[in-house]
């Protein structure tokens, strides 16, 4: 089972015993989830940014404006990269065993900017595909103007931990007797909405399968 080695900064002190440092465990939850926030020193102040990110292989990307001001500065400069997931509220029997169950992943490492113009294009073009197979050969060819405008970060996954709850309350032993329900309310996370045509679209396009079975596998995943 390959591994990101605990560091001091990324071993779980509160509640170890539910962290993960196996990457299946880790890569299930990057690639569960679309958006990650990533935490950065910003002219000597913390400043934390939400983004869409995807994961290949052993690395993760995320992109945005080449204007940027967090894409410039945290190039070449160590990032803490965030997702996280809610996957349910835990009602307990006394206030302070209430909780969430929830999985979560926490990277750290140096952002380093895609420069090639053709590792750029693939990026994006990887990107477009995990979330909408097929989509990209059927998208106006990308551009010139549009290559520059955008400005892709990476980093290697080898410095990073996941932490999951599951489960029921755990209460008190002596607070299993009180007449209050306890239990646990489920989150559906990201169940996507019937398809809605832009309002300029020609009534004769076909919906795509990509868009079709899109809900679908958001709701299997």
């Amino acid at each position: 089972m390959r591994t990101t080695a605990p560091s001091n900064r990324s071993r779980l002190r509160r509640k170890y015993e539910r962290g993960r440092y196996d990457k299946e465990s880790l890569y299930e939850i990057l690639d569960s989830c679309l958006l990650a926030h990533v935490g950065y020193v910003l002219d000597g102040a913390p400043v934390v940014t939400p983004t869409l990110y995807w994961r290949e292989g052993d690395h993760i990307y995320w992109h945005g404006s080449s204007a940027s001001r967090m894409l410039r500065k945290s190039a070449g400069c160590e990032v803490c990269l965030t997702v996280s997931e809610l996957d349910g509220l835990v009602l307990a029997r006394s206030g302070m065993h209430h909780s969430v169950n929830y999985r979560s992943a926490m990277l750290f490492g140096t952002a380093r900017k895609v420069t090639r113009r053709e590792d750029k294009i693939e990026r994006m073009r990887i990107f477009v595909e995990q979330m909408f197979p097929g989509r990209w050969e059927q998208l106006r060819e990308i551009n010139e103007q549009e290559v520059k405008a955008t400005t892709i970060l990476g980093m290697p996954i080898d410095e990073a931990a996941a932490k999951v709850r599951t489960g029921g309350p755990v209460d008190d032993e002596e607070d299993y007797g009180h007449p209050v329900w306890a239990g646990v309310i489920p989150f559906v996370p990201k169940t996507p909405g019937e398809p809605v045509p832009d309002d300029r679209q020609d009534p004769g396009t076909a919906l795509p399968d990509h868009v079709r079975n899109y809900r679908v596998a958001r709701e299997v995943s």
